[in-house]
């Protein structure tokens, strides 16, 4: 049988690259003989984090339009022809039998320039409300992995296959870690736990609504697991030194998230893609607080697809600093709401997301 040759694109944020490493992983599980190649985005997260997990990457030197006014803008059309030659030269040298998008800048090309091909192609759309990019390139795509229902308002329905985000596996291998939980982050057994997570950059707004109730929180019968992001930890620890309580672990960064959520019986977070996927397969209740700076605002929709099905609670961007820390004081205190809620985000997990779409893919291959 001849070896299969892949081509995995995308990147830009944590929340399109683990997913894409893991689909590749998936692949080689059933095909260890299989060439993967990725291709990303230039000085991108990307281009580090895929050859630590052990696969080669090539860069295009496209990069998004600025939603301010800016000269940076006025390269988009220079850099978006450069790449576009630049995926063509990649298709052409590689061979691929299929072409995997996963979102973020370096997708579109690549897809483009793959299609363009005859070569066949997959979208994994990970968010309940399709961009652009994805719309445009669901006319030549074969298949159209999705993690939300009623995607058909986006994608022609024949196209489309209902598999979930693929996600970290350890995530959904909690139940025997609690007390080596505890112990990583020096909390104790008899107080609940909050785990805060703003992604690795960091969430200001999560911080802020935080370092506002810091006092508060303190003296209550809570514990905190505050991940700040690099951006936020210098005045975040400022914060925490001026009120030294002793019920909050606070860095930038949490290595083990598998810990972070078996410690954890309420979780603050965004509502990126990524994070929501982690979110139902760890089962916790959550209180989700979407960015407004994402294309589309498709994070709101992304939250408000849980909260219709009663599987999490939303406090707005706007109204956090004032409503977060009080809407998880009631909720810490709700034991029917927080069982509702952790039954409810567990029925949409979908553990086995990375192999379905592995075999999507392979599918795909004449």
């Amino acid at each position: 049988m001849a070896q299969k040759r892949i081509i995995i694109s995308g990147g830009g944020t944590g929340g399109h690259i683990y997913p894409a490493i893991a689909i590749a992983n998936a692949i080689r599980q059933q095909h260890p003989e299989a060439e993967i190649l990725f291709v990303g985005a230039e000085g991108k997260m990307e281009m580090q984090k895929v050859p630590q997990a052990g696969y080669q990457i090539i860069g295009l030197p496209i990069a998004g339009i600025q939603r301010k006014l800016t000269l940076k803008n006025l390269a988009f059309p220079f850099k978006l022809i450069k790449s576009l030659l630049k995926a063509r030269q990649i298709v052409r040298e590689f061979r691929p039998d299929v072409a995997v998008g996963v979102g973020g800048y370096a997708s579109g090309p690549l897809l483009y320039a793959a299609g363009s091909r005859n070569i066949p192609t997959l979208i994994q759309e990970q968010n309940s409300y399709a961009g652009l990019t994805n719309k445009l390139l669901a006319k030549r795509a074969r298949r159209i992995c999705v993690a939300y229902p009623d995607m058909d308002q986006f994608f022609p329905k024949d196209k489309i296959r209902m598999t979930g985000n693929p996600v970290r596996q350890d995530i959904a291998q909690l139940t025997q870690k609690k007390q080596e939980a505890l112990a990583f982050f020096n909390l104790s057994s008899d107080k609940p736990v909050v785990l805060v997570i703003g992604g690795s950059l960091g969430a200001r707004t999560l911080n802020d609504s935080i370092k506002a109730h810091l006092k508060e929180l303190a003296g209550a019968p809570v514990q905190l697991i505050w991940q700040t992001g690099k951006f936020y930890f210098e005045s975040c620890k400022i914060a925490f030194d001026a009120v030294k309580p002793r019920n909050v672990w606070v860095n930038d960064f949490i290595t083990r998230m598998d810990l972070a959520y078996a410690a954890a019986d309420v979780v603050i977070s965004r509502a990126g893609a990524l994070s929501i996927s982690e979110l139902c397969l760890a089962g916790k209740p959550a209180i989700l607080v979407p960015s407004p700076n994402v294309a589309e605002d498709h994070q709101t929709k992304n939250a408000l697809a849980l909260v219709h099905a009663h599987a999490a609670l939303l406090v707005r961007d706007a109204d956090a600093r004032e409503k977060l820390v009080p809407t998880l004081m009631h909720l810490v205190n709700e034991e029917r709401v927080k069982q509702e809620l952790s039954l409810n985000i567990l029925h949409l997990g979908k553990p086995d997301a990375a192999r379905q779409i592995a075999e999507e893919v392979l599918s795909l291959i004449r």
